[in-house]
């Protein structure tokens, strides 16, 4: 067997593989799956919103600021 051999079976496996996933992905019994994954960003059962941080780099300088004594905060 010959690289060219090699290369011809590699190839014809990882079409066999896409065509595999492709069949997967889009066969009737994971539609629902997909459809709730989907959905997931849009999912209002949690009613808290997510806690806003403030930049790492602002609440530096406004705390290197105040060790200073500098009175423009």
């Amino acid at each position: 067997m010959n690289s060219g051999d090699f290369q011809g079976v590699v190839t014809l496996v990882l079409i066999i593989a896409f065509l595999g996933i492709t069949w997967w992905a889009y066969s009737k019994r994971r539609r629902k799956d997909f459809d709730e994954a989907a959905n997931l960003p849009f999912d209002d059962e949690d009613d808290e919103s997510p806690a806003r941080d403030t930049p790492a780099a602002s609440q530096d300088a406004a705390e290197s600021r105040q060790d200073k004594g500098d009175k423009n905060t």
